[in-house]
């Protein structure tokens, strides 16, 4: 929920600063849009490092380097953001975002199922219900990314 209140806030924010300046447009809507998925990239990465226990949780078993994969994924988020602002790179950030958040869909499904709080590093975490919210979510994201990088 945090990270799309950061996408919508910044998204709102950036619009009203492009209006102010430069007046609507479609190339600013999606400036903007992209303004707002790169701080969301920026926000989602320092849980890399702040909640890695929990995170840790979220990868399958036959994964190894669980540890060093948490922070490899904050590294990538902080690179995407990056990408996303610079228009020579925003088309193949574009499209590797979107392969990433399909590739991360399952870490998402295995916190549902085993329950797990990621800033707790337990498994009390909120469960299937979350999924109801999260995979629709994800969809999101990936549509928004598809709608102002490509």
């Amino acid at each position: 929920m945090k990270p799309l209140l950061v996408l919508l806030s910044v998204f709102g924010l950036s619009c009203l600063f492009t209006y102010y300046y430069t007046g609507w447009s479609t190339a600013n809507l999606r400036q903007s849009g992209c303004v707002a998925m790169a701080a969301m990239m920026a926000f989602t990465s320092v849980a890399h490092w702040v909640f890695w226990r929990g995170m840790m949780l979220m990868i399958p078993s036959i994964i190894p380097y669980k540890k060093t994969m948490v922070y490899f994924t904050g590294v990538v988020e902080l690179l995407a953001a990056a990408g996303l602002l610079l228009p020579a790179t925003r088309l193949v950030t574009g499209i590797l975002l979107i392969l990433f958040f399909i590739i991360i869909l399952p870490a998402n499904i295995i916190a549902a199922r085993q329950h797990i709080n990621l800033e707790k590093a337990n498994y009390m975490g909120s469960g299937l219900n979350y999924l109801w919210f999260r995979v629709p979510l994800q969809l999101f994201f990936i549509a928004w990314v598809y709608w102002c990088a490509l």
